[in-house]
């Protein structure tokens, strides 16, 4: 591919972070006494973001879920769990950046964590800086699966859609990067693509360092 940038999904793409969110989200809503949390939902909220996020739990749990009390509960169990374990790598990230970098490749990030959350984990992880732009889906009025968040890092990095590569885990962000015109790049995490997904997909890889063979 002759491609200017590449752009990352951040948690279950380059640091090892679902799992934890997997064991911790159930903990949260389950604090709040809601049960019926199941990991089949779980896995169907990742990286959603605003407003679909919140709709989606009230769809679960009601209309009266206070969906940032749950997230406020899931922050402080995250922090306490990175406080003693922290965060590790994806395998073959550091590997990647420098290739990309070499290849003088545009790096960046488009996530549905907030910046200040996603700059301290990329430092916990000593990602920080290989990333030429960091993207939240905070930025836009409507986070993954819309593709308004690629479609603003696009522009953010003064490249168009075609000439750049997302890089996701879940089918979410897949979704967004696609409608937004991106070739996307599927490094599964938690789950397989199922067929609608695969549809979407540039490539399906094992790891991000099988990425080096398409740029």
């Amino acid at each position: 591919m002759d491609i200017k940038a590449a752009i990352f999904d951040l948690d279950g793409t380059l640091i090892d972070t679902e799992k934890i969110y997997q064991k911790l989200w159930p903990m949260a809503v389950k604090e709040m006494g809601y049960d019926g949390f199941t990991n089949e939902r779980y896995l169907s909220q990742r990286s959603l973001g605003r407003p679909y996020s919140v709709a989606r739990f009230k769809e679960w749990f009601g209309e009266d879920f206070d969906y940032d009390h749950a997230r406020t509960i899931r922050k402080k169990l995250f922090d306490e769990y990175i406080s003693q374990h922290g965060i590790q790598q994806k395998p073959g990230v550091t590997e990647l950046m420098e290739y990309l970098h070499s290849k003088g490749i545009v790096t960046a990030i488009a996530t549905a964590t907030d910046i200040e959350r996603a700059t301290e984990y990329l430092k916990l992880t000593g990602l920080y800086g290989y990333f030429d732009k960091i993207i939240s889906a905070t930025m836009v009025d409507e986070g993954k699966p819309s593709p308004k968040v690629y479609q603003y890092a696009c522009s953010q990095l003064g490249f168009a859609p075609n000439e750049c590569i997302a890089v996701e885990d879940a089918p979410n962000g897949i979704i967004s990067a696609y409608r937004a015109g991106l070739k996307v790049i599927m490094v599964p995490d938690l789950t397989k693509p199922d067929e609608e997904i695969e549809n979407m997909l540039y490539r399906c890889v094992d790891s991000l360092a099988d990425i080096k063979a398409l740029v």
